[in-house]
């Protein structure tokens, strides 16, 4: 039987590689324009995708921002490199760079837009009135507060000058065919990066009500601005997005079923969970181990050995001052669940390889995790008390480095269950 551990890093690998641009980008490519033809776009798989965009076509015009560390070489679409997951001025200046290259296009002209997870960081257009380090701390506040991805989008549209449809809104009346690699739960366009060429009918009042619920302090000027209805977002039926297309090319329950095929070729029994799950990651980490262990109890000597698959976007609400993210403290939850339960091996990993803001996907733990943890002079429950799961995993050996993977389909969970030996 192959290694459980050797197995889930195999899994993660496909799932990765399902969702590279290189794979996905050319066959939706149209033919070149009569008139102009402008690449634009941002997103942790953005430089990627410029790069397989030149591969079709050649050298291109245009510019794409990407997070720092995940360039890639392109002859004629700028690359420039930012923050994520709170933006910063490399951010702001190459936004405005951006929109710059969309005024005066014409309708022969056609400008390709790149839109990836990572986008709402890194495509940063402040609101007017709102200053870049207001910007910055609505964003860290966001990610602290534990509320959904779909909360955060929402209320960052309300406070940008490029989402909510307003990038495509600039570019008319050119027309527009955005593609869209996904890394929100159900894959909505107008979620992922904040949906910079997708209308939405969302208020400035929705966003007022998140930023209260999730306790998000707004400069009073930008608070008395959505009060009085004051916000760019664009409507699904305005005319400026009539000659605009919105493509997903990739999507986390394609990774997922590439991996399901995998591990049904080596005799594994597979469920998906599904591809959109969310929630607080230590919750699902031990609801997930939960059903494992009961998995584990229900299977006899000879059994064929259960994988547990799932996707998603989990959150973490900040409660201490530790380093982690949404996957390591699924993980850590998790193995405080199982309790070193015999068999049973889980990798979560973000298949950009960046999980929250640490350089680190996730963590691949067996039933030896928390007995090397007490070794090594650690308290698992404390370490996840402080929100610590990278420092704990690290510490462990427990870490899933994989570097910048150039793609972001979210989450990518699997949990490992051996049958008993007869």
């Amino acid at each position: 039987m192959t290694d459980p551990a050797a197995l889930l890093r195999k899994l993660f690998d496909t799932a990765v590689a399902t969702a590279d641009p290189m794979r996905v980008i050319a066959p939706n490519l149209p033919p070149p324009p009569k008139g102009r033809l402008i690449v634009i776009g941002a997103g942790k798989a953005s430089a990627r995708m410029a790069e397989a965009v030149e591969a079709h076509y050649g050298p291109c015009a245009g510019l794409v921002i990407t997070r720092y560390g995940h360039a890639r070489p392109c002859t004629g679409i700028e690359i420039v490199e930012a923050a994520h997951p709170v933006p910063d001025a490399a951010g702001a200046a190459a936004t405005a760079r951006m929109l710059a290259l969309l005024d005066g296009l014409g309708p022969d002209d056609l400008v390709i837009a790149l839109i990836s997870g990572g986008g709402s960081a890194l495509l940063c257009a402040p609101a007017q009135g709102l200053s870049l380090e207001e910007k910055q701390a609505i964003n860290a506040a966001l990610l602290a507060s534990g509320a959904p991805i779909s909360a955060m989008n929402t209320l960052r549209k309300h406070i940008s000058g490029v989402k909510g449809g307003q990038l495509a809104a600039r570019a008319a009346p050119a027309r527009m065919l955005a593609l869209l690699i996904s890394d929100v739960p159900g894959d909505d366009p107008a979620m992922i990066a904040s949906g910079p060429t997708v209308g939405d009918d969302s208020t400035a009042g929705d966003a007022l009500a998140i930023a209260e619920r999730w306790r998000i302090t707004l400069p009073d000027n930008l608070r008395a601005a959505l009060l009085r209805g004051r916000t760019g977002v664009v409507p699904r039926n305005d005319p400026r997005l009539a000659h605009g297309e919105t493509r997903v090319i990739a999507a986390p329950a394609q990774s997922l079923q590439a991996a399901a095929k995998v591990a049904r070729s080596e005799g594994w029994q597979v469920i998906v969970l599904g591809d959109a799950i969310e929630g607080e990651a230590r919750e699902v980490g031990a609801a997930h181990a939960h059903l494992a262990k009961g998995i584990a109890a229900a299977l006899g000597p000879g059994a064929r050995p259960v994988l547990l698959l799932s996707g998603g976007e989990l959150t973490v609400t900040r409660r201490g001052d530790g380093i982690g993210g949404p996957n390591a403290e699924f993980a850590l939850a998790a193995a405080l669940e199982l309790g070193g339960a015999p068999g049973i091996h889980l990798l979560a990993g973000d298949t950009d390889g960046v999980d929250g803001a640490a350089e680190v996907a996730g963590a691949l733990i067996g039933p030896d995790i928390l007995t090397r943890a007490r070794a090594a002079g650690l308290d698992a429950a404390e370490a996840l008390a402080r929100n610590d799961s990278h420092g704990f995993f690290g510490a462990t050996q427990a870490q899933l480095i994989t570097g910048p993977t150039l793609t972001n389909v979210n989450d990518f969970r699997a949990i490992a269950i051996l049958p008993p030996r007869g």
